[in-house]
């Protein structure tokens, strides 16, 4: 194959990614409705792929593309029905040409060896619709395995959506419409005669210091004149000169700085204009992570015997690349689940006077800086007291403390790994891999995610991530003397502290924010700022969070809104608690950005009296109330068990949040034991066993694994990595954990 042949065939590549879209957001619409109108822009694709396929010679896929051309036409003037079967057949034709496409040009004729004879078939079972019954038979095996070896190809039982391209791989290709580029060339035009206009500047620069040193000149002879014996003419006559050369220095100093005003407003629009112009190539509309969406759907919910239909909004609206990149398995994941758990079967919808089709809604919109996508569906909605029987059944929580957690509490069981209420172990769910690792995704994109379920029916899943990451728009303000940034978006609201605004008493402080009053913490304790000798009195509150775990941050002043471009911190660092990133100011000052997230934890442990010291503690010489525990464990919900249970046996509790959290705490604090998960984010457990071992101050230190995993191999990797006991979950219901650590370090005192 020549270089000519070579670019056609990445034309074709594009070519078939680009319709392939088209077709299986359309096909897969069809079960739904099939006019002529919805039917068209699906012909035309079939058409225009069999085109670019004649023009690389690629007869195979010209045939297939010319057999769906065909059925899509039937389909189109009447002549055909489309069955659901005949949609399964040209959705597996789509997968063999974008099977095809995705071959390498080395690879190209051997894969054509081992599928043609699947593509040889699809072409008849294509050709056949609307001429004999349909076949809902799976696809060939052979095609099935040249599919997933493909990269970038789909399967019909995991359809993936349009690939985005990665800004931070060196290799990606990165769309960029010609219009934008015409843009940012004219601007770099505009910033090269700009930067040009700084010459004369310079240079009349120049020439005022040495309008300068000739006044210095005047100034040092008058000088000389008046302390000798000089004639008076002659001091008024240097007197006046120096005024002049002193009013001309006045004047052309003037005129350089309205210069230069200019210069720099220019330079400041423009580099704004240019800012503004490579973000909005970098922005891309929300379908682009919505192709192949439709098909999930439909796959999955033939799979399982149900009928759903998926609806999306907010196509348009602007997101990263980036971001884009990693919303695209979060989603696939919550549509899976939202048709294998939400959606009832048809006979049960139709009992409950429901449609026998449910309905599941994707809608992406801009809210408050953020970029906020719901999955909703119309299904029986989470059923809370079934979630409330698996939590004690797992072990999770006592059955006295389950019948106390809100619904809100209960769901956040949900997100913990391994959790679910399905009975039984299917291809969709079952599987041990749920909705931890959508929490997951949605956290390492610097998002979040809230699960919702009204009475009346139906779950919804909101993820709220950022829209970019190049700048951060942010609240700055003063803590313990020192500037730091919140997120704005991550910023509920500000309170001014008044007496209208507070609420509560001296030991629970609260402030007053729309009729609720909501518990109140100084950002300097919390940070560990905090200077008691000189304390300074906060003039406002930064309320963050949301629902019940909102908490305002007393402040010591408001210093405005800015945007920052931020900067992650060095990665020897480790975790910084409550630091997410670091920007400078205006001024040229740091300022450290505040990670919102850890701060609520934070400043929920610091409530409850449990939170890990950061710093190291003074010599005490008093005596120490022995039993001193660190929980090191990212879930909130399992956190705040253990913390009951232990303080229940009289130990003093403190808490750290993943494993590198647990590291800076247990390294800086003094504890008897560590209570320790294995699966957490920057750190795992294993991780943190391992490092304590080899500290020769820390190896002493007995440490408990509590973890899910009841495996005799989890078990001992566990011990093998250096840990004295390990017990799983279930062991909140009984006295086995409290046992362990009254085992290791002795019951505690009174």
């Amino acid at each position: 194959m020549s270089d000519d042949d070579l670019s056609l065939l990445e034309l074709f590549r594009a070519e078939v990614e680009a319709h392939a879209a088209v077709l299986t957001d359309g096909l897969a619409a069809l079960d739904h409705h099939s006019d002529a109108a919805a039917i068209e822009p699906l012909m035309r694709a079939a058409h225009s792929i069999k085109g670019a396929a004649r023009v690389v010679d690629l007869d195979a896929a010209v045939r297939i593309a010319h057999a769906m051309e065909d059925a899509l036409v039937g389909a189109q003037d009447g002549r055909i029905a489309l069955a659901p079967a005949d949609v399964d057949r040209l959705l597996r034709g789509l997968d063999w040409i974008t099977a095809l496409s995705a071959q390498r040009e080395d690879d190209l004729p051997m894969w054509l060896i081992a599928n043609g004879e699947d593509g040889d078939a699809l072409e008849q079972q294509i050709a056949a619709i609307g001429t004999q019954p349909s076949s809902t038979g799976r696809p060939p095996a052979a095609l099935a395995a040249g599919a997933s070896a493909s990269a970038g190809a789909p399967s019909p039982s995991a359809p993936q959506p349009a690939a985005v391209a990665h800004p931070g791989e060196s290799d990606a290709a990165v769309k960029v419409t010609a219009d934008a580029l015409s843009h940012l060339m004219g601007l770099a035009a505009e910033s090269l005669v700009q930067a040009r206009h700084l010459e004369p500047v310079a240079q009349s620069l120049q020439q005022l210091k040495a309008r300068q040193h000739a006044v210095a000149e005047l100034l040092d002879a008058l000088r000389t004149s008046l302390s000798g014996n000089a004639p008076r003419e002659r001091a008024v006559r240097l007197a006046t000169e120096a005024q002049r050369a002193l009013d001309d220095c006045r004047e052309a100093l003037a005129e350089r700085i309205a210069h230069f005003d200019a210069l720099a407003r220019s330079a400041t629009l423009l580099s704004t204009r240019l800012y503004d112009q490579v973000l909005a190539s970098r922005l891309r509309p929300f379908s682009d992570a919505t192709p192949g969406l439709g098909r999930v759907v439909r796959d999955v919910a033939r799979q399982l015997g149900k009928q759903a239909r998926l609806e999306i909004s907010g196509r348009d609206t602007a997101v990263d690349r980036e971001i884009l990149q990693q919303l695209e398995a979060p989603l696939n994941h919550l549509l899976r689940n939202a048709v294998d758990h939400g959606i009832e079967p048809p006979e049960l919808r139709h009992a409950f006077g429901k449609p026998k089709e449910g309905r599941i809604a994707v809608d992406a919109m801009h809210s408050g800086g953020m970029l906020v996508v719901r999955v909703r569906d119309d299904g029986a909605g989470i059923d809370v007291e079934a979630v409330r029987r698996r939590v004690v059944e797992r072990g999770l929580a006592a059955q006295e403390i389950a019948a106390q957690l809100s619904p809100a509490e209960l769901f956040a069981f949900i997100l913990l790994p391994g959790f679910s209420t399905h009975a039984g172990v299917t291809e969709i769910s079952g599987r041990g891999v749920g909705l931890d690792v959508v929490q997951s995704m949605v956290q390492a994109a610097g998002g979040s995610l809230q699960i919702s379920s009204p009475p009346t029916g139906g779950t919804e899943f909101e993820m709220r991530l950022p829209v970019t990451r190049s700048v951060l728009p942010a609240l700055v303000v003063s803590i313990g003397g020192a500037p730091f940034a919140f997120p704005l978006a991550r910023t509920a609201c500000v309170v001014r502290l008044d007496a209208t605004s507070l609420a509560g008493d001296a030991a629970h402080p609260a402030v007053q924010v729309g009729g609720d009053a909501i518990a109140s913490v100084p950002a300097a304790d919390v940070l560990e700022l905090a200077d008691e000798s000189a304390a300074v009195l906060a003039t406002a509150a930064v309320v963050i969070g949301t629902g019940e775990q909102r908490v305002a941050l007393e402040v010591d002043a408001l210093l405005g809104e800015v945007d920052l471009v931020v900067h992650p911190l060095d990665a020897r660092l480790g975790k910084i608690p409550d630091v997410a990133a670091a920007a400078t100011l205006q001024d040229g000052q740091p300022v450290l950005v505040l990670d919102v997230d850890d701060l609520v934890r934070s400043c929920d442990a610091f409530i409850s009296g449990g939170r890990a010291r950061r710093t190291r503690p003074a010599a005490d010489t008093t005596p120490q109330r022995a039993g001193r525990v660190l929980i090191v464990e990212d879930s909130l919900t399992v956190r705040e068990l253990e913390r009951r249970l232990l303080e229940r046996e009289g130990y003093r509790v403190e808490m750290a949040f993943d494993g590198m959290e647990g590291w800076n705490a247990v390294r800086l604090g003094d504890y008897d034991l560590v209570l320790t998960d294995i699966d957490m984010p920057r750190m795992n457990g294993l991780e943190l066993v391992r490092r304590i071992r080899a500290d020769p101050r820390l190896r002493a230190l007995p440490i408990v694994i509590v973890s899910y995993k009841d495996r005799d191999e989890d078990r001992q990797r566990g011990l093998a990595a250096g840990a004295d006991r390990y017990v799983t979950k279930s062991s909140f219901q009984d006295d086995t954990l409290a046992a362990v650590v009254r085992e290791l370090i002795g019951a505690a005192a009174a």
